[in-house]
């Protein structure tokens, strides 16, 4: 199991705040907003029983796996499709993570392997 999650939330443009604001309520520490263009047909439309707007937001959430089932129904509740956001969210597994700093993780220290680490290294046989 990993230990971390990645959320979508597919929302109307504009909303991105009010998806944010709900995260952050459960724990979440913060997301990435796309600019996006929806395609759905009005089949869609009249299944949903709603009208979608073409622009879209999508707001990328990375969250530890064990509050991301509190994430996803604090989007449904603040943003779901039964509200103004129009919002549509899900999550995925993801295998490896890094540049994000954990109370236990101790940050890793390259150490040179001889005093010359890192010098190109001399082919001509010049000194």
């Amino acid at each position: 199991m990993s230990d971390y999650e990645a959320v979508f939330c597919i929302v109307n443009a504009g909303y991105s705040d009010i998806v944010m604001d709900a995260a952050r309520e459960v724990g979440a520490r913060g997301g990435t907003v796309i600019h996006a263009r929806g395609t759905a047909n009005k089949e869609a439309e009249q299944f949903f029983q709603i009208t979608i707007q073409p622009d879209k937001e999508i707001v990328m959430i990375l969250v530890p796996s064990d509050i991301k089932d509190a994430v996803l129904h604090a989007l449904y509740r603040d943003a779901g499709l039964k509200t103004a956001g129009q919002g549509i969210a899900f999550s995925m597994p993801v295998n490896d993570v890094v540049g994000i700093a954990s109370p236990s993780a101790q940050p890793a220290t390259a150490q040179p392997t001889n005093e010359t680490a890192g010098a190109p290294e001399n082919t001509d046989g010049a000194q």
